[in-house]
């Protein structure tokens, strides 16, 4: 979920239901531990299927993933906060309970100056994906506390990571398909729709065009231009805080171009 609208949106929220909420988790309390870039809250029951030891082993894991995911996010898109980040584990019906009703689909995760995750009894890839699409919300964030990004570089370059941080490279048949068929249908947004600070207003179909064809426009500069490109223009952004000029230098393409250029592979 982007970050600046949300943050809005929720901080007060969160706030009023923060304390609360951590005395009446599903074991009572939000165990806590850290890693070098990380302080992981979680509150997962994990004691009867794993005992003490299962609920530690899980945060150990959790704490390794977002590592590991650290160090890609630095080589993918020349992001590295230099403060650590907050991660928040709930239990998966604290979740729902507190922030369901927040969005027109269902989430699994935000962040809204903390990264919040609907979690689970296990590492599952599912939620390694909640973890390292959030990541790079936190991690702009971090970097780059006032800038406000358009809604397609913030999610797209969330999705785009989540999936190469774990060893996919392109959209799937499914996915191509689906933007085929949406572009037949007309339905697929311009890049100025897609431009709107978040997508958690949408209803759940509009969201998922939105989704997928933010992660295909960042997929197509990365497969065109090469992916070490992708890291020059976050950096470019953070640095000039000017998206077409981003576009411009990096490369040579303006909003109007691109937009073109990737539905010109569909037609």
């Amino acid at each position: 979920m982007a970050t600046r609208l949300l943050l809005t949106l929720l901080v007060a929220l969160v706030a009023a239901q923060g304390s609360h909420a951590r005395d009446r988790g599903a074991d009572g309390r939000f165990d806590r531990r850290e890693s070098s870039h990380f302080v992981l809250l979680q509150d997962v029951d994990i004691d009867q299927s794993g005992g003490f030891h299962g609920s530690r082993r899980f945060e150990q894991q959790v704490l390794a993933s977002l590592e590991g995911a650290y160090e890609n996010l630095d080589r993918l898109l020349g992001l590295r906060p230099e403060r650590k980040l907050d991660v928040l584990v709930y239990d998966p019906t604290l979740f729902d309970r507190e922030f369901a009703r927040l969005f027109r689909f269902q989430a699994a995760g935000f962040y809204a100056g903390i990264i919040r995750v609907r979690g689970a009894t296990e590492l599952s890839l599912s939620l390694q994906r909640v973890l390292h699409h959030e990541l790079v919300h936190a991690a702009l964030d971090a970097e780059a506390p006032s800038l406000l990004l358009p809604a397609w570089i913030n999610e797209g370059g969330a999705e785009w990571f989540e999936a190469r941080a774990l060893g996919k490279r392109g959209l799937s048949e499914h996915e191509w398909g689906a933007l085929r068929h949406w572009y037949g249908l007309g339905s697929l947004y311009s890049l100025a729709q897609l431009s709107v600070p978040t997508f958690a207003r949408m209803g759940a179909e509009q969201a998922q065009v939105a989704y997928v064809q933010s992660y295909a426009t960042i997929e197509w500069l990365a497969r065109t231009y090469g992916e070490r490109s992708l890291r020059r223009f976050y950096r470019e952004l953070i640095r000039s805080r000017n998206l077409e000029r981003s576009l411009e230098r990096v490369y040579r393409l303006d909003s109007r171009q691109l937009e073109q250029q990737f539905f010109a592979q569909l037609g």
